[in-house]
């Protein structure tokens, strides 16, 4: 329907209302007559009713619209009302689900961090763990050869001990260990330390043997021999690694490196003298 229809169908009906209001008149006139034959009171009440109904017309504003434009279909007017109320709600949804997660990934670590020291200061309190302690007691030089080209062939025998002062605890010593000799940061030897279990406050003595070639260079050859002549000493270093388990009790932990690291003065570096040990000194770290 155009605009034009549309104000053709708009100005016939004040014409329709007009012989509208001309009939129901009529009508009116007609009931009177034959009412106030048989009735006069109930002419006056039929008079009061259309009366009223003449006092107020009925009044037409006509609105201007838009016809070519399409009205919005209900469900649509639905879902844009529908949307406006639910934005809010979905953001507060998801701000309520992103705190309630914070919340519960910090409780759990904090509840598991109290029970790993819970359990952490159990075990020292009912263990009482101690570190192990190791000495180098003696140590010999079965071969130290220098060849023209400065290659060093060197064997060393060592006595370790190895205390195990813990009450309740024993040391597993699995296999994978390396140890190794050192003069002024060029490595001499290397060796392995000996698979076995010490328990509970045991005493192991141990014997290591290192062998190995090395290039030790001709400035490095002459610092040794000239430090034998002026100090009388030699400084050597020994560096181990060891895998251990530790047992509490009857539980086995899991299995971690045990660092060694002696420094070691003798009085010489040839196959020919007796070697004396001047003195040794180690230090031990624990790596998970």
């Amino acid at each position: 329907m155009n605009k034009k229809n549309y104000q053709r169908d708009f100005e016939g009906r004040p014409n329709a209302i007009c012989n509208t209001t001309k009939s129901s008149l009529e009508t009116h006139e007609a009931f009177s007559r034959q009412t106030s034959l048989h009735n006069p009171s109930s002419l006056h009440a039929v008079d009061f009713i259309l009366g009223l109904e003449m006092a107020e017309p009925h009044r037409i504003h006509p609105v201007a619209v838009d016809v070519e434009s399409p009205l919005p279909s209900p469900s649509q007017a639905a879902k844009s009302g529908e949307n406006g109320q639910q934005q809010p709600k979905s953001l507060r949804r998801r701000r309520s689900c992103c705190c309630r997660c914070l919340c519960c990934t910090v409780l759990t670590l904090v509840v598991l961090i109290i029970a790993i020291g819970a359990t952490v200061g159990i075990l020292y309190l009912v263990f009482r763990p101690k570190i192990p302690k190791y000495s180098v007691d003696r140590l010999t030089l079965s071969n130290f050869t220098v060849d023209d080209d400065t290659t060093i062939s060197a064997t060393f025998n060592l006595t370790v001990t190895a205390r195990n002062p813990n009450k309740r605890i024993g040391i597993y010593y699995g296999h994978g260990s390396h140890l190794s000799a050192w003069y002024n940061g060029t490595r001499l030897c290397t060796g392995a330390f000996p698979v076995f279990y010490q328990g509970h406050r045991n005493t192991t003595v141990v014997s290591l043997l290192l062998a190995g070639e090395t290039q030790l260079g001709s400035g490095l050859l002459q610092e040794l021999q000239q430090q034998q002549q002026q100090t009388g000493t030699v400084l050597l270093d020994f560096r181990g690694r060891v895998p251990v388990r530790v047992k509490l009790g009857r539980l086995k932990l899991p299995k971690v490196s045990f660092k060694v690291r002696c420094n070691i003065v003798v009085n010489s570096l040839s196959s020919s003298n007796s070697i004396s040990l001047r003195s040794s000194h180690c230090k031990f770290k624990l790596k998970l």
